[in-house]
């Protein structure tokens, strides 16, 4: 009974926002326009754009008291990719053609939804909450439990991109010391604190049943745990050494706080 009243909050939210949404007089003149473009955000050449008219000084200029530390989780990072994630994501590559790897990716989107809607919701943006709710109720429903993305390719609704990093940041939270976590990778303070947050409350609405099933220590739990991972990799373009610099470290540092800093800004 617990397990069912929880897959049936999120849609009771999405129901609730949506509700309160549409009966306040600003609802009637949301216009999606106005979320603005952030499609830059996710342009690789953006960043390589930014890099070029970047003053060289500006890559010292983020706070790292913590530096020694994280440059050795960098190495870390940089080896576990080359030896270990990159030749599963190859193999994962090789077995599954596009077509199901879009399945998994907008499968895992669906379930990111959940975060968009609280997170947009505590930042009291309104449209974007009831924007992500739609998506959220149209492609788990047309979409099959979010295998497809009708709302982006059907209705034009495009995917938010909000955590409690961001929401933090949203209320004044300062960003703290950069940190470079563990298979992660960049992070700081505050949006680490928002990662933990983020997992706790998807585990605790647990949408469809898959964080309590990913939590699990069996063959199935395992599955969910790789299949996100090698997800999340798979859609990630970013290789060490792509930078061809030997100062990639400062470079990512300086990129990762400012892609965080537009996304709060957005």
């Amino acid at each position: 009974m617990i397990t069912y009243l929880r897959q049936l909050l999120p849609l009771a939210m999405v129901a609730g926002v949506w509700f309160a949404a549409a009966t306040s007089p600003a609802f009637a003149a949301a216009d999606i326009s106005e979320l603005g473009d952030i499609s830059k955000l996710r342009d690789q050449q953006f960043y390589i754009d930014k890099e070029a008219r970047a003053n060289p000084l500006d890559f010292l200029d983020v706070y790292d008291p913590l530096e020694p530390m994280n440059k050795r989780v960098y190495a870390f990072n940089r080896l576990f990719d080359e030896y270990v994630f990159l030749p599963a994501l190859g193999a994962y590559r090789f077995v599954f053609p596009q077509f199901v790897r879009n399945r998994f990716q907008d499968f895992w989107a669906n379930i990111g939804e959940i975060p968009n809607i609280y997170n947009s919701l505590f930042q009291l943006k309104i449209e974007r909450t009831v924007v992500s709710s739609w998506r959220l109720v149209i492609n788990s429903t047309v979409g099959i439990l979010g295998l497809w993305d009708p709302a982006t390719e059907w209705f034009e609704i495009d995917r938010a991109n909000e955590d409690f990093g961001q929401t933090l940041g949203h209320w004044g939270v300062g960003a703290g010391p950069f940190l470079v976590l563990p298979i992660f990778g960049p992070s700081n303070l505050r949006d680490t604190t928002g990662l933990v947050t983020d997992y706790v409350v998807e585990k605790e609405i647990d949408f469809l049943g898959v964080r309590e099933a990913q939590s699990r220590y069996d063959l199935g739990g395992w599955l969910l745990k790789g299949a996100d991972a090698l997800n999340q990799r798979d859609i990630n373009h970013f290789r060490y050494g792509m930078l061809g610099s030997p100062f990639e470290y400062n470079k990512v540092r300086y990129l990762f706080n400012q892609q965080r800093e537009l996304l709060i800004a957005d």
